[in-house]
């Protein structure tokens, strides 16, 4: 928002619009603290949005919009708005809310109890997708895992991806996010047994420590944790894998700390999304009284990234001169002249082409890496 200021200030008349989370958890806060956002929409207020811009357009007056119930019945809240084209890759949601409470966690408070979405609608979202040109389809929830819930029809999430399999044309299908608590064996097999799904997994574990795990309310021990990771790798050695880790958590000790990179270690993700712990109003943790100061919070992360990061770099460097089949996406974001795709494992490849290619699985030979990414060429 801040970035944004100044994009404003050269063109006026531009809206900008805050919606999610933090819309529906700090309301007219951000626009007090903001003076150059325009509107604020809540977790249940996002089929509003045509209305209000018109209204604030005509009024010129800031607003925040933040309705207790959703605004949308339960068909509409997963209605895709229709198009003429899609991109390469595309995300289909096909749940909302979660009902596991986790400590730290606000979603529960505002985006509700779980409510999945019927198969046929999902199956017709993707069908709909693949004739204007998506080739891959991340499937998205708070915890995919728990898919079916509460439907009339009888379906698990297992059930959801053959059926995704047998019943469509996609390339690819990835999912996130996934609860380590209700990955189950049926899901794992998955993995080996599905062409259509990528070998990936983000498996968020959020802390190496049994005790911040059930301070953090997770459900799962480390050693849990570390069980399903081998069985995950016995099915299917190739799967990549990445994570999020919270440090500085309520009452973690350097101990607590040291559990968490020693799981690293152990585990070695292809990549991992780290965060300071902090504070979200309604979430337990927060009337936790052994906060950790911002100091000892910052130096963890930073020991935690520099560690992931090494391993990141070993992992690809480990990728120089093999065979990678990838889904290509388009021209690299930055740097126009080579094209961008991404392997099973979700590793990005820029590489070069004679031709154009875009949604189109071809192999390559990887050539190089870096931090982030992988260099390659296609192979004759």
């Amino acid at each position: 928002l801040g970035r944004l200021k100044r994009l404003k200030t050269h063109h006026p008349a531009l809206k900008i619009i805050l919606a999610g989370c933090a819309a529906q958890q700090l309301g007219n806060k951000l626009l007090k603290r903001f003076d150059h956002l325009d509107l604020v929409l809540g977790t249940r207020a996002i089929s509003a949005v045509g209305d209000l811009l018109e209204k604030i357009q005509q009024t010129n007056k800031r607003l925040a919009y933040l309705p207790e119930v959703d605004s949308m019945t339960p068909r509409e809240l997963f209605t895709a708005a229709p198009a003429a084209t899609s991109p390469v890759t595309a995300p289909v949601t096909i749940m909302q809310g979660c009902n596991n409470f986790c400590t730290y966690c606000i979603v529960p408070y505002v985006r509700g109890r779980e409510r999945s979405r019927p198969s046929r609608e999902i199956l017709d979202e993707i069908e709909k997708l693949t004739s204007c040109g998506t080739r891959e389809v991340l499937l998205l929830g708070q915890n995919v895992n728990s898919y079916g819930r509460g439907l009339e029809e009888k379906i698990s999430f297992v059930e959801l991806l053959h059926r995704i399999q047998e019943e469509t044309n996609l390339l690819r299908l990835r999912f996130t996010t996934s609860h380590p608590k209700d990955l189950t064996d049926e899901l794992i097999r998955c993995f080996a047994d599905l062409p259509v799904l990528c070998k990936y997994l983000h498996l968020p574990v959020q802390a190496g420590s049994d005790r911040i795990l059930k301070r953090m309310n997770r459900g799962y021990t480390a050693g849990h944790y570390l069980e399903k990771i081998q069985r995950l790798r016995e099915a299917c050695p190739e799967i990549g894998l990445s994570s999020d880790i919270i440090v500085g958590f309520p009452g973690e000790t350097e101990e607590d700390f040291q559990q968490t990179m020693d799981l690293l270690k152990t585990v070695q993700y292809d990549n991992l999304f780290s965060f300071r712990y902090s504070d979200r109003p309604h979430a337990r943790a927060a009337a936790f009284d052994d906060k950790l100061d911002e100091e000892t919070k910052a130096r963890r992360l930073m020991e935690l990234q520099a560690l992931q990061a090494d391993i990141t770099l070993r992992k690809n460097e480990a990728e120089v001169g093999t065979l990678r089949e990838i889904l290509v996406e388009g021209p690299s974001k930055t740097q126009e002249e080579l094209l961008t795709g991404r392997t099973h494992q979700n590793r990005i490849v820029h590489f070069e082409s004679t031709r154009p290619c875009t949604g189109e699985l071809i192999t390559v030979r990887i050539l190089g890496a870096a931090s982030h990414s992988l260099k390659g060429e296609p192979a004759a």
